[in-house]
């Protein structure tokens, strides 16, 4: 996925609806739900499982009912959207089944989307207690090279679970969100001509 952070800090810095990255929970929560709004941040083109590199951002669905809080829903909703569709492409590919997500980085500290990640996947979503796992896998390989570490199982008994979150949403409004999502995506499609040809009016 190419953007899914860096949309909070595009909202941030670009648009200036909100002061910090963390103010997009708060902002999200004054509504209950996205009002129809989809988010595709197709910034440089739409990465797996789609590969349009000709595909470009588009907010999708507003009225004049949408406000800020609307869009600052489907910002967070967005990095749902893309975990879903590379967890089913991923789960095909392998032919198995994925149990539950462990997340991890900056965006697990809002509850909000980990408990919408949990309802739109209809699977746990668990936050470690060591938020940043990228060094932390790092130093672990680095570990294991050189012995510090045992085995895969020493390291298995150094992670444990902070929060888990479980899906409540019923199963009708999961497939229409994530169906309104896909229509959505189709519509950020072909928006850069291909090299050589004139663009249509």
């Amino acid at each position: 996925m190419a953007i899914t952070g860096a949309l909070v800090q595009w909202m941030r810095d670009n648009l200036g609806l909100i002061q910090k990255s963390s103010d997009i929970e708060p902002l999200a929560r004054t509504v209950k739900d996205n009002g129809g709004v989809y988010f595709v941040p197709a910034f440089s083109g739409l990465f797996a499982p789609y590969w349009k590199s000709d595909a470009r951002g588009v907010i999708a669905g507003l009225t004049r009912y949408s406000n800020k809080g609307h869009l600052a829903r489907a910002v967070l909703e967005a990095t749902a959207y893309q975990t879903r569709e590379v967890l089913e492409a991923m789960e095909l590919d392998s032919g198995k089944r994925v149990d539950s997500l462990r997340a991890h980085g900056g965006m697990v500290e809002n509850d909000l989307l980990m408990q919408f990640q949990a309802d739109i996947l209809n699977r746990d979503v668990i936050r470690p207690l060591i938020k940043e796992t990228r060094a932390l896998g790092a130093s672990y390989a680095a570990g294991l090279a050189v012995g510090f570490y045992k085995d895969l199982g020493e390291l298995r008994r150094h992670w444990s679970a902070d929060q888990v979150w479980k899906p409540h949403m019923e199963s009708a409004t999961r497939e229409r969100l994530y169906s309104e999502w896909k229509k959505a995506v189709t519509r950020s499609f072909g928006w850069v001509a291909e090299p050589g040809l004139s663009a249509r009016a």
